[in-house]
């Protein structure tokens, strides 16, 4: 006969064999953590600001990814320095205004040469 001590398999926080140590409360590793990020840190990257932060701090997107930078302000448009990257968000810190896009500057480059050629 196997012996009993008090402690039936229906007690509460009986985890079985999965062997997690808090009883499975469904905050497993965030997918998130393992999908490479858009930036890194030391990139240099030309963002809008969306909105504020409650702290204050600018919210940026980059392919989605959120970029908080100091002592921005909604609507700028700035080059920022990612300063720190984590696995939900990035911080930066302004380098100054961002630049034209490079669209706009190889357009207007290549008219003078059509001109010159007719």
């Amino acid at each position: 006969m196997p012996r009993d001590f008090g402690r039936g398999d229906d007690r509460r926080g009986d985890r079985g064999d999965r062997g997690d140590r808090h009883g499975g409360s469904g905050r497993g590793i965030n997918p998130n953590y393992f999908l490479p990020k858009p930036v890194k840190v030391g990139d240099e990257v030309d963002v809008k600001i969306e909105a504020m932060a409650s702290k204050g701090d600018g919210i940026a997107k980059k392919d989605g990814f959120v970029i908080f930078v100091k002592d921005a302000k909604e609507g700028q448009t700035l080059r920022v320095k990612i300063t720190e990257v984590r696995t939900r968000f990035a911080m930066g810190e302004v380098l100054g205004e961002a630049e034209a896009a490079p669209e706009a500057s190889t357009e207007s480059a290549s008219e003078p040469e059509e001109s010159e050629e007719a």
